[in-house]
């Protein structure tokens, strides 16, 4: 399956939406990308989950999610790989275990970080910071979709590298 020719048509048909939508910079917007919506179609999402697959690199022990995006992908992603699935959250919860990382350790595994979609990478960021205050180096970090806004550079600049199976352009139609 080519992700770009088959993906991408799919994706924007399902999850773009027009109409009138203020966007978290406070920007007013007449489009619309929804990521829970291809999220929450089972077929679209083990087809973008198969392609993702291809980006794992093979000595992975553990994919780690980040919340919330990231949960139903990283979820889809650890049946199709096998590989075991944490969950990363923005923030401890205050209550009952107060783990900011829910599942398997990550603690000395060679962890894979999985969003949907990165736009500044901020998310990617503040997770990355946790983890290394408790030792741990993430080996990869996949995403569905990097909307093209700086997080591949800041990301960068941190010292890793983020794959996508789409760009924004992808979605555009632009080549």
């Amino acid at each position: 399956m080519d992700a770009k020719a088959d993906l991408a048509p799919r994706i924007k048909s399902v999850a773009e939406l027009k109409g009138e939508f203020t966007l978290r910079s406070g920007a007013v917007s007449d489009t619309y990308f929804d990521k829970y919506l291809f999220e929450s179609d089972p077929a679209l999402l083990h087809d973008i989950c198969v392609a993702l697959s291809k980006l794992i690199p093979p000595e992975a022990e553990i994919l780690a999610g980040l919340e919330m995006g990231g949960i139903p992908v990283v979820s889809v992603l650890s049946q199709i790989t096998g590989l075991p699935a944490a969950f990363v959250r923005k923030e401890a919860k205050t209550y009952g275990t107060c783990k900011y990382a829910e599942g398997p350790s990550l603690v000395g595994k060679k962890i894979v970080i999985v969003e949907d979609v990165v736009s500044s990478g901020g998310a990617i960021l503040d997770a990355l910071e946790k983890l290394g205050n408790d030792g741990i180096q993430p080996i990869g970090i996949v995403c569905v979709i990097d909307r093209e806004t700086g997080g591949f550079e800041n990301l960068q600049k941190a010292g890793y590298e983020l794959q996508s199976i789409l760009k924004a352009r992808d979605l555009s139609g632009d080549t």
